[in-house]
């Protein structure tokens, strides 16, 4: 029998028997006292930054496993085109990646991603759209070459076309059935109207003009192009193998077609009261905010508010929002702040709730009350001590993989912030105290500018009670949205 695994149980069982006399302390809790260890200094990975022909790449290697990522980012959206390319600059992502290419119909495509190994992803958003390529580093040539031709040479086939239709025509028939999305939905249509943020999809934008193999081709032109392009490559590959690989790819790249527009600046509508979509609902939806004027940048106003709003109804359990509504009262299961911070325009401060129609106002007059209460006096040191740990302990989290490191410094180039942002961002969260979220509430929160969406049984919530918050507008919502 080895001696080291039996020593150590000994060791053990004495520790844990070891009775204290009167007035002593346990010898393992002496030992444990006397353990010292060094400062744990986190300093995270940096990618390094390369030009190839006027396209920013930034590569990170990490050896571990043989796989390589390779992300591309393009600047441009269906919010840039107008309203005729909603419906294609949607789809566009997932047409890139199962409608083919000039030369391979889309099961070829997957028979070539299947037989190397390799992963992909799409997607967008109104001003941008990437995409992802994760392969065995000995396949990354041809891996390139495959990924680079669905991206620069689509074959947009027309039953895939159609798949996406059927889906879009799907979902606007089922959007009546969530309550939550609805109210979310309209709310956005509610404050931005005619902007590409209260856009939602409607039949007339599946009209075969706006699908159409050309429009998509139009639309490709002046997004997946070699000025709107930023690439990043993660893993088991150094610069000088990938260059020039990458260099070939960004040579497939054709030249934009002319200047990109900027993006509209939304005009938020500002008509406080009460918006009222009836439906027969066993629980009421919520969702109340008005407009504010804090924007994402290194700001002290930037970093209270979002300590502020942790504290208000963003920070789960520990909120006052959530303990008010939920433990206290008992008016709902879930209950929660946001405060949304845009880079280029101004962004919204509010709640949402879902709660029993009996409880709807009493629900909406808590909230608003503890809204106030932040507008009327500093929090307490501890609730800015929490809510500040609760940052700083999770920010080793958002360097766990070379991919999250490389993709956000990807987005923080695209929105024209500095690599080192989340740095700058948790020396800011670090330095708010309470004084400063008094007053990014004492100067941003107006409750009695809110507007109110419910979408509810009005009889009921109570119409008399429900005046009472504000003047009712009720919206009708037609078949199809």
């Amino acid at each position: 029998m080895k001696p080291g695994p039996l020593v150590i149980a000994v060791l053990v069982l004495t520790l844990a028997d070891v009775e204290p006399a009167a007035g002593q302390t346990n010898f393992g809790d002496r030992a444990i006292d006397r353990l010292s260890f060094p400062e744990l200094i986190f300093q995270p990975p940096t990618p390094t930054e390369h030009d190839l022909d006027g396209v920013p790449v930034l590569i990170l290697e990490e050896h571990t496993l043989p796989l390589v990522t390779v992300f591309a980012r393009f600047r441009g959206g269906y919010s840039v085109w107008g309203r005729d390319f909603y419906a294609a600059g949607t789809a566009l992502p997932a047409l890139l990646r199962y409608g083919g290419t000039r030369e391979l119909p889309p099961d070829s495509v997957d028979e070539m991603l299947e037989l190397y190994a390799i992963q992909t992803s799409f997607g967008g958003a109104g001003e941008s759209i990437s995409s992802s390529m994760n392969t065995l580093t000995e396949h990354l040539s041809a891996a390139l070459d495959l990924w680079g031709a669905l991206m620069t040479e689509p074959g947009f086939d027309s039953v895939e076309i159609e798949v996406w239709r059927g889906r879009q025509d799907e979902a606007i028939r089922r959007r009546m059935d969530n309550p939550s999305g609805l109210a979310f939905s309209e709310f956005n249509r509610l404050l931005y109207g005619d902007h590409p943020i209260g856009w939602e999809m409607e039949p007339s934008d599946l009209e075969d003009p706006l699908l159409s193999p050309d429009r998509f081709r139009k639309l490709h032109a002046r997004i997946v192009c070699r000025e709107n392009l930023v690439l990043g490559v993660t893993g088991d590959v150094a610069w000088g193998e990938v260059g020039p690989l990458l260099e070939r790819l960004v040579s497939r790249m054709p030249h934009c077609e002319g200047e990109m527009p900027p993006s509209p600046a939304p005009e938020i509508r500002r008509e406080p009261g009460v918006y009222l979509i009836e439906k027969d609902l066993e629980q009421s939806v919520v969702v109340m905010a008005h407009a504010t004027d804090v924007h994402l940048a290194d700001e002290p106003a930037y970093f209270a508010a979002t300590i502020g709003n942790s504290i208000l109804g963003g920070g789960g359990f520990a909120s006052r929002i959530l303990s008010r509504v939920r433990t206290e009262e008992g008016y709902a299961y879930s209950a929660s702040s946001l405060w949304t911070m845009p880079r280029r325009y101004d962004g919204l401060l509010g709640a949402i709730t879902r709660t029993r129609p009996e409880n709807t106002v009493p629900a909406i007059k808590v909230i608003l009350e503890t809204m106030a209460g932040l507008r009327d006096a500093p929090p307490e040191d501890d609730e800015v001590r929490t809510a500040v740990e609760r940052v700083v302990n999770g920010f080793v989290f958002n360097f766990e993989t070379a991919g999250q490191i490389v993709s956000r410094t990807m987005f923080y180039l695209a929105q024209d912030l500095p690599q080192d942002w989340l740095q700058r961002y948790m020396d800011g969260v670090i330095g708010v105290t309470p004084a400063a979220i008094h007053a990014a509430f004492a100067q941003h929160l107006r409750p009695d500018e809110m507007m109110i969406l419910v979408v509810g049984d009005p009889e009921r919530i109570g119409l008399g009670e429900l005046e009472r918050l504000g003047k009712i507008t009720r919206i009708e919502v037609p078949n199809g949205r």
